[in-house]
């Protein structure tokens, strides 16, 4: 049987329900089904504000642009990013006219090599973009440390991370903002699907409007007396506060995610529990390197080898057993043409290493422990294939 980056979630009692819905619901657009997914996803995430969009991607452009526009943001503002991470946490940053100060990560949590972090801001540094990589929390307090007294901003990046924790406290919600993925091959799925988080009021309007063509309507309706009458001109049903998108989802998707999130923690748990057998396995080989820490809440099984050739080795009998492998994230975005011209001439070491030695494989609810036994066994043969 072929080990997949991710299993099949929505399996027949899933399809039940979902065709129970759409025979028996008026509404497929976004309406109360959406409403109740940020309602709960808020209450578990420990936010104040969630806000259901249509994937992870929009969910960091709708955050970056409704933070540059509530704090004026100028056009040569600079937020800080790792150089392992997936290219729609840089994508934004550039379609909005502001430029990515990329950083190197470090080899333990997979976040951002720290020392070099104090020296690549600026005066023109504006925030840092997280990425609680492959579900590793990143030393948040080092990061908010390092920005106290500056008036940088701080947002996350968890779509990788679903339920990881500093201090039982769940990420996401230390800086301005959070987003999440609910992409088929994250912790739970809506097939397609993100959230924002936030504990910020304002922010919190301004994506509201964003999200639905920067309509005044998608404010409170406590709010739309005082609007009407300064706009007494427009039609308030068509009025247009700010720029926008439609970033919005569907009932249908919302009503997954709420089924997805009532499992969540079995499927954590699980995923923590593979990660852990997993650790076990590859700490009998000296060639790879180990990452664990507290509060993670596994995504991959990341494999970083000593060196390229083994990890080609390690290509050709993952697939000769079955299983399949990614490169771990991106590599290095900066060897990407999308994004070479931003990398300057600072050295890029760990961000190369992974681009060059490591991939991951599927770690979800669906793993067992014979998938394991099986990738111990091709460990062996690279282990053996490489000393000859």
């Amino acid at each position: 049987m072929k080990w997949t980056l991710q299993g099949d979630v929505i399996d027949s009692t899933y399809r039940k329900k979902i065709s129970n819905f759409v025979l028996t619901t008026k509404r497929f657009t976004q309406d109360i089904m959406v409403k109740k997914f940020e309602t709960n996803f808020a209450k578990w995430s420990g936010s104040k504000y969630s806000l259901f969009v249509s994937s992870g991607s929009t969910a960091n452009l709708l955050l970056i642009d409704s933070m540059r526009e509530k704090y004026g943001w100028s056009d040569d503002a600079e937020i800080i990013v790792p150089a392992v991470t997936w290219t729609t946490n840089v994508s934004p940053i550039i379609q909005l006219g502001m430029k990515p100060v990329f950083c190197d990560i470090n080899l333990e949590d997979l976040s951002f090599d720290y020392d070099m972090l104090v020296k690549v801001i600026s005066k023109k540094t504006k925030a840092i973009f997280i990425t609680h990589l492959i579900g590793l929390p990143a030393d948040i307090n080092q990061i908010k440390n390092i920005c106290e007294d500056k008036g940088i901003k701080v947002i996350e990046d968890c779509c990788e991370a679903l339920g990881a924790k500093i201090a039982n406290k769940k990420v996401g919600t230390f800086g301005d903002g959070g987003t999440f993925s609910f992409y088929w091959g994250h912790h739970m799925t809506s097939i397609e699907g993100g959230m924002v988080i936030t504990n910020d009021k304002e922010l919190f309007h301004i994506m509201r409007m964003k999200r639905s063509h920067g309509m005044a309507r998608a404010l409170p309706e406590s709010e739309w007396d005082d609007i009407k009458n300064k706009n007494m001109d427009n039609d308030f049903r068509f009025l247009f506060l700010t720029l926008g998108y439609n970033f919005r989802s569907s009932e249908i998707n919302a009503f997954i995610g709420n089924l997805q999130l009532a499992e969540l923690e079995e499927i954590i748990k699980k995923r923590n529990s593979n990660y852990d057998y997993f650790l076990k396995i590859i700490s009998k080989y000296n060639n790879l390197k180990a990452i664990k820490k507290d509060g993670m809440s596994s995504f991959s099984f990341p494999l970083i080898f000593d060196d390229e050739n083994q990890k080609k080795i390690a290509l050709t009998l993952l697939e000769k057993s079955n299983i399949e492998s990614r490169p771990l994230i991106s590599g290095n975005l900066l060897r990407h043409p999308a994004f070479s011209k931003y990398k300057g001439n600072a050295s890029f070491k760990n961000a190369d290493k992974l681009h060059a030695c490591a991939l991951y494989l599927g770690n979800h609810q669906f793993v067992t422990k014979q998938n394991l036994k099986v990738l111990d066994k091709v460990l062996e043969e690279v282990v053996s294939s490489a000393n000859h």
